[in-house]
């Protein structure tokens, strides 16, 4: 059986009534009769006469197929905004959240939120069911639930109404309502080994980080907080969630399945280090520090923009890299003591990982030099201004981070990266090409220790770039 059906074609009866335009559902061929069947049918599953009958939990947790099958057609049908709107003027989403509060079947609750979830990507539905305190309640009450492909659509609904600027605002304030909405994230990300859900549910982390830094203080601040009172000898110890953790856990389990995702929970992290508490969430305790930025260093040393990696490869990975230099820059900047965080073993890989993205980027960056069609340049513009803002960020994030490293090189550092070829005499022009003019004071000191150590080389370098030899 197909998960979700089609929707049912029309009887000759219903061919009738249609074509006097009666029985159908805006300018669909849909049923108003049938849709109206199916609902009354779920209406009389949360009866209160049928909710004491069925005493037995097993008989509650299951759906008749034939029930399935046809609100797994509603479900399909919702995504038309004409059965949208129907379902909205027949008070659907009411039913629905009696559905949410009284049945136990998985399956039944799944579908529910799923027709909501579709209900609310016109506008004019969303600032409906948002603006339904009850409806609003009962639906984060579903991020408690057990139920994987329940929690994926409640999870895609919430993402739907953050993603609406005029209700976005309601679904943040309704979460701060709920602390517990915060332990029950966390376990997901920690937990889950669903990859979709992870996304999803990265996804809405990502976006009420990116639209309350108040809440991300909480948030991270929450896994801080011990209980005041010790746990009693006969009571289980509920565990103490932290933010980062469970976020690197979440990483790692989409990495190698999902690449949108990893980028979603990068991007979470890079959000996180926006503010002095979030730094301090990774790197304060030693093994968050160690784990995050062994996760990160992996990613950009042996995965991201490798050197048999065509260059154009940048353009897909450009938004990830962005967020995981930060997020690296960032560590590095405040813990350099580390233990996990060797200098000398860390600085030539980064070096060479960062010039490769730089060398790179001048390749995605350049024009083609005969446009055979202006017509489709044209066409592509807002795109390409799109790719080019990224690449700026990235090109920005880079450079910065690569100045950092340059700063700390020592004699002995750059000696063994002229040996192993992570600082030719090419990459050092890319480096300088990129560095030069807002980082020129780095360069220079980077000059006096190349003079020691490769004279000829730190020579042919001032003569390619005439404005250092100026200033030595």
């Amino acid at each position: 059986m197909d998960r979700n059906p089609s929707p049912p074609l029309p009887s000759r009866d219903q061919d009738e009534e249609e074509g006097a335009g009666g029985d159908c559902i805006g300018s669909t061929v849909y049923s108003k009769h049938w849709l109206f069947g199916v609902l009354s049918g779920l209406i009389q599953i949360v009866s209160p006469e049928n909710t004491k009958s069925s005493s037995d939990d097993e008989q509650q947790m299951e759906l008749d197929e034939e029930m399935e099958n046809e609100i797994c057609r509603v479900w399909d049908m919702s995504m038309d905004e004409d059965v949208a709107l129907f379902l909205q003027e027949f008070n659907a989403p009411d039913i629905f959240m009696g559905v949410l509060a009284k049945s136990k079947c998985p399956r039944l609750r799944e579908i529910c939120v799923g027709i909501l979830g579709n209900m609310a990507c016109f506008q004019e539905i969303c600032v409906s069911i948002s603006s339904d305190k009850n409806l609003g309640q009962v639906l984060l009450h579903c991020l408690y639930d057990s139920d994987p492909p329940t929690l994926l659509e409640t999870s895609r609904l919430l993402l739907t109404c953050l993603s609406q600027t005029e209700v976005a605002s309601v679904w943040v304030e309704r979460i701060w309502e709920y602390p517990a909405i915060y332990d029950s994230i966390c376990f997901i990300m920690s937990s889950s080994t669903n990859v979709d859900l992870l996304v999803k549910v990265g996804e809405v982390v990502d976006k009420l980080f990116d639209l309350d830094e108040k809440l991300m203080l909480e948030w991270i601040r929450n896994g801080a907080v011990q209980p005041l009172d010790p746990p009693q000898e006969d009571s289980e110890e509920q565990p103490v969630f932290k933010i980062v953790p469970c976020v690197l856990e979440a990483s790692k389990q989409v990495r190698s399945e999902n690449p949108e995702g990893l980028d979603v929970y990068m991007h979470i992290l890079q959000l996180l280090t926006t503010v002095d508490d979030g730094i301090q969430a990774i790197v304060q305790c030693p093994d968050t520090g160690k784990d995050t930025w062994n996760l990160l260093f992996d990613l950009v040393c042996h995965e991201f923009c490798q050197s048999d990696d065509p260059p154009i490869i940048l353009q897909e990975q450009k938004t990830v890299l962005a967020s995981v230099y930060s997020v690296l820059s960032a560590i590095y900047a405040s813990q350099t003591e580390q233990e996990y965080l060797k200098i000398e073993e860390v600085d030539l890989p980064l070096i060479d990982s960062l010039i490769r993205v730089l060398q790179n980027m001048e390749h995605c960056q350049k024009k083609p030099e005969n446009s055979a069609d202006s017509n489709m340049e044209e066409t592509k513009k807002s795109d390409l201004t799109q790719d080019d803002f990224h690449l700026k960020i990235l090109k920005d994030i880079s450079c910065e981070f690569l100045s950092n490293i340059f700063q700390v090189l020592t004699k002995e550092t750059v000696a063994q990266g002229l040996k192993e070829g992570q600082l030719s005499k090419q990459k050092c022009s890319c480096a300088f090409q990129n560095l030069l003019p807002f980082y020129s004071p780095v360069i220079e000191d980077f000059l006096k220790i190349l003079h020691e150590v490769d004279k000829t080389l730190a020579d042919d370098l001032e003569q390619n770039f005439p404005s250092l030899k100026a200033q030595t």
